[in-house]
């Protein structure tokens, strides 16, 4: 027996926001990968760089097959919102099984040995900069993993918000 019910907000963004997730930590691979071959390094970048375009194509297909071609700019804005936040939950959970139990502080290592080199080329006024970067690095690297794992969930979903705002005025679509 089959019930004929309006597809949920929520639902969709389960659904997107897991596609986005997966996506996330697939992205996330390249990262410390990246250090070792500076090719997957690129596409770390690319593929952030690519959120904001997923995340749009996305909320325009919420928007055709879930809501007959029309969305109100509330109404895609509170799915793209929960989409990033479920996305973030998801992306959360790969963030802290790698820094509990695979990073092993890598990571942290190979960026501050970054920042010393830079800290060797720079003189004057920037060094001073340098430093305090170098300060504010160390604050981040003396992070636990689930310390961590908090401030990218909570930096994933204020991105995700702030990147609702424009995709939401871009599918936005009443009828005529």
């Amino acid at each position: 027996m089959t019930t004929d019910r309006p597809v949920s907000i929520q639902e969709q963004a389960m659904r997107f926001g897991t596609y986005m997730g997966v996506f996330w930590i697939i992205k996330f691979i390249f990262l410390p990968l990246g250090f070792s071959f500076p090719l997957l390094q690129l596409c770390f970048v690319l593929c952030t760089l690519f959120v904001p375009v997923l995340g749009y194509l996305y909320t325009r297909k919420f928007r055709n097959t879930c809501c007959g071609g029309t969305v109100s700019f509330s109404r895609a804005f509170l799915f793209t919102v929960c989409m990033y936040i479920f996305a973030a939950m998801l992306t959360a959970v790969a963030h802290y099984i790698y820094f509990q139990f695979i990073d092993q502080g890598f990571l942290m290592d190979m960026y501050r040995q970054q920042l010393n080199e830079t800290m060797q080329m720079v003189q004057g006024d920037l060094a001073n900069s340098m430093e305090q970067i170098m300060i504010a690095f160390d604050t981040v690297a003396a992070l636990t993993p689930i310390q961590l794992t908090f401030q990218l969930i909570s930096q994933n979903v204020f991105y995700g918000i702030v990147l609702s705002l424009p995709t939401a005025l871009l599918t936005m679509r009443y009828k005529k």
